[in-house]
Formats: C-alpha cells, structure tokens, sequence
C-alpha cells in the first residue's frame, strides 16, 4: 500500500481555498508584471561577484591589453563562495561573466583573451560553470553579466562585434543551465586595447547594439529570465551605485535619455531612475545594486572597509523595503575566495535579516478594495517593523498611507508613507508597545489591494 507523504497530509488538511488564488473583483490597474518579473520580485535579495583579471592587477576597469595568464586564482572554491552568500540570505547569484576589459571567465570559442589562455586548472576551468553548478547546489538562481564594451576585441565599433557579442550571449545561455537575469551595463565605447589598435572608439548607443534583437536572443534562449539595463526591458536602474531606491518608488517608469529624447542603456536621465514614474505604461521596477567593498573588484587596501551588517540591514530597508531590488557585489580574492571579512558580514547580515523578521505578532486578513486593516496582538507588545504589499497582479495602485498605533485608549499615528507595490517595509526609530496596529489608505486612485500586512517584534 502506498502511504500519503507527511506534505500530502497537510495538504489535504488545508482547506481548498487556501491552493487556489485569492479571489478578486477587482480590475487590474495600469501597467502589469510578466511572469517573469513577478518571479524575479520574489526573490527580493541576490549577490554579484565580480572577478576578472582586474583582481589581479588592483583595477577597476581593465583596459583589455592584459595577459590572459595573470588570471590564476590559487585556491579557487565555488561552493565555498556560495555558501557564505546563501548566509547571507541571498537567493541568487550574477557572476561578471566578462568585464569591460573583455576578459571571459568561460572557455569561448569567440575570442582567445579567456580562461582557456590561463594557467588555472592547465587552461581547461570554467568559472562560470563552476559558479553556476554550485548556485545550484545550495539552491540560489544564477544570472550572467556581459559588458556589451570590450576594450579587448578588435573588432569592436563594428557591425562584427555584435555578431561576436551575440554568439558570447547565446553560449552563456545554452550551456549553463536556468538563468535568472542578464545583466547589461551602460559603460560602453572609449580607450581600449581593440587587438592593438591602442585608440578611443565612439559608438551610437542608441543603434549600434540593436539591443532589439539582442533581446529577442534572450527571450529566445531563456524565456523566464529578467533583462536588466539602465532602461530594462524588464528591470531598471536605480540610478545610483551605493544601494538605496528614493523614499517614493514606483514599479512604473518611463525613461528618457540625458538630454531628452529615447533612452537606452548608457543613456537615461538616471535621476529619474530613483522614484520612476507613477502611472507609466512600463512595469520596470528598480534594482538598486552596490559592493560590500568602496570598488567593485577585490582590493587588498580596502580588506578593512567591508560594510558591516547593521550597513547592510539599512540598505536592506532602503532597497527592498522602498519595492525594489538589493543587489550585494562581494568580490572574490586572488585566491577565488571571498575574503573573511566579507564572509564575516555577510554572516552578520544573514542574522539580522533572520532576527528581524523572527518573530510575528500579527496580520490582517487581506480584503480587496478595504482601505482600513487592523492587526490586533492580543495583547501588549513591542513592536518595530511593519511589512505592506500589494497583489501585483492587479498592479501598484497605492499612493499614501498611513499607520497608527493604539497608545492608552486612542490611536496614536506613527508613520506614513507613499508607494508600497512588491514590499513597504516600515522600521520606527525606537520600539512602540502597543496591542493593535492600523494601516489605512489614504489616497489611491482607484480601490486598494492590499495582500500582506504584517507587524514584527
């Protein structure tokens, strides 16, 4: 006879409409998430690691003319990295697959500055598969960056380059398995190595990628994966590298270049990118990307100036706690390994973030088009943070709300605020005890749906 599994039991003992979707009369409202996207929301918190030969010759941007053989990390441990990211509550890893420098961590039948010009492992490692068959093994999504400047190609501000550059992505997303994101930069064009040529290329970064039809390579290739760039098509710059998206947030954007005019990547008025644009007709929420070091690649000078976890935990509260993403960089050493004061933070922060979110004391049943919830406690608590989201499906509809406390025998406001969409995390400045929490809406344009209200210890 075959026994129902511990996990069968349970659910068959929740009631039917706890496996169905919340029921709705609500029409959706303005512009929608993709699947994809609204996977990709879920995730919240993910690391790059940026790796190149820039770690072995204390660069930030690599000029392209290096040696391929100087990239040779000696003591080189995928899972190792990966595990302390996982401590650290990351759900996903994006490796620089190649940099600016146009150096490939993976063994490319597209040029011959790569890994397989090195002498780690006899010319024969692959980082790239490396990283993304233990991102699978600890269970983190991988995602890949390209540069779509390389200051090593010869061929580079010609129409040969896109060729090149295309054939680069397609490897990268056929032989590594589920990819979660793509990520583009938006430095493109100027001094390079170019195979010799030794000069300053200028390239139109509105037309020269034709980044339609990159795109449509990824769609192809990798259907549920996210595509970032300062402009999207999925995900969007938040127009600062030091990890924070504005106090108002919309998951709605409609970029436009420096100077006015179409945007694209390397080109968009990136102090728009903050606060995006309430009612655009893109879903293009921000992900706000920043390294646990001042640079970007792994320096010795800066061993003592990792970001502590209370650093990380306020980035934590002004990324996703604003509807946006958090994008960690935590570069590997010289060794291929990440360095023990990252890895020491990294902990730190994994604790925090466990810590804080710990203890529930309460939530409101969410009840589309209510304007007004109450989480009652049952009794005297102290609370500090308050968790708000709204049902994405139906779109970001929210524009203020406020929150009281219940303090002697009135409610008493403690704070307010504007955009809530994928996640509105509240952290007061000192604990409140109280037995009851209200969130009212006070101005959206069309009714609430709310889908999350929770208060933490």
């Amino acid at each position: 006879m075959n026994h129902p599994t511990r996990r069968q039991l349970l659910i068959a003992a929740l009631p039917a409409a706890a496996l169905a979707a919340p029921p709705t009369k609500l029409a959706p409202y303005g512009a929608l998430p993709s699947e994809r996207q609204l996977a990709w929301h879920g995730m919240e918190i993910y690391s790059f690691l940026h790796f190149t030969t820039n770690t072995f010759t204390d660069k930030e941007w690599g000029y392209g003319d290096e040696d391929p053989a100087i990239f040779n990390p000696t003591a080189f441990d995928a899972n190792a990295m990966v595990a302390a990211l996982k401590a650290g509550g990351m759900k996903g890893v994006i490796l620089t697959c190649k940099h600016h420098d146009g150096y490939c961590l993976w063994p490319t039948k597209t040029t011959e500055h790569s890994v397989r010009k090195s002498p780690w492992k006899g010319g024969q490692g692959d980082v790239v598969r490396e990283i993304s068959d233990a991102a699978r093994r600890h269970g983190l999504k991988f995602g890949v960056y390209l540069s779509p400047w390389d200051r090593n190609a010869a061929v580079y501000g010609t129409p040969a380059y896109i060729e090149m550059y295309r054939a680069q992505l397609r490897e990268l997303l056929t032989n590594y398995g589920p990819i979660f994101e793509v990520w583009h930069d938006g430095a493109n064009g100027g001094d390079g190595y170019y195979g010799g040529a030794r000069e300053k290329r200028k390239i139109d970064n509105t037309t020269y990628y034709d980044w339609p039809n990159t795109w449509a390579l990824t769609r192809q290739l990798q259907p549920d994966a996210v595509i970032f760039s300062d402009v999207g098509p999925d995900i969007r710059w938040v127009g600062n590298e030091k990890g924070f998206a504005n106090e108002t947030c919309w998951a709605t954007f409609e970029p436009a270049g420096e100077k006015g005019g179409p945007a694209s990547p390397g080109n968009v008025n990136a102090k728009q990118s903050g606060t995006g644009t309430r009612g655009g007709s893109k879903w293009l929420p921000a992900e706000c990307d920043v390294s646990i070091r001042p640079g970007w690649f792994w320096h010795e000078k800066e061993n003592g100036r990792v970001k502590s976890p209370a650093d990380l935990l306020d980035l934590y509260f002004k990324s996703v706690g604003r509807g946006a993403s958090f994008l960690l960089n935590v570069p590997p050493d010289r060794r291929g390994l990440l360095h023990e004061n990252d890895v020491a933070s990294l902990k730190g922060f994994g604790e925090l973030l466990q810590q804080t979110f710990r203890t529930r004391l309460g939530s409101a049943k969410a009840l589309d088009g209510a304007r007004e919830f109450t989480v009652n406690f049952g009794r005297p608590a102290a609370m500090q943070t308050i968790r708000l989201r709204e049902n994405l499906r139906l779109g970001q509809r929210v524009e203020e709300f406020e929150l009281d406390a219940w303090l002697g025998d009135a409610w008493q406001p403690i704070a307010q605020g504007t955009s809530i969409g994928s996640c509105r995390l509240v952290r007061l400045a000192a604990a409140v005890t109280t037995d009851k929490v209200r969130l009212r809406i006070t101005k959206s344009p069309v009714a609430p749906a709310i889908s999350e209200f929770t208060v933490f210890a």
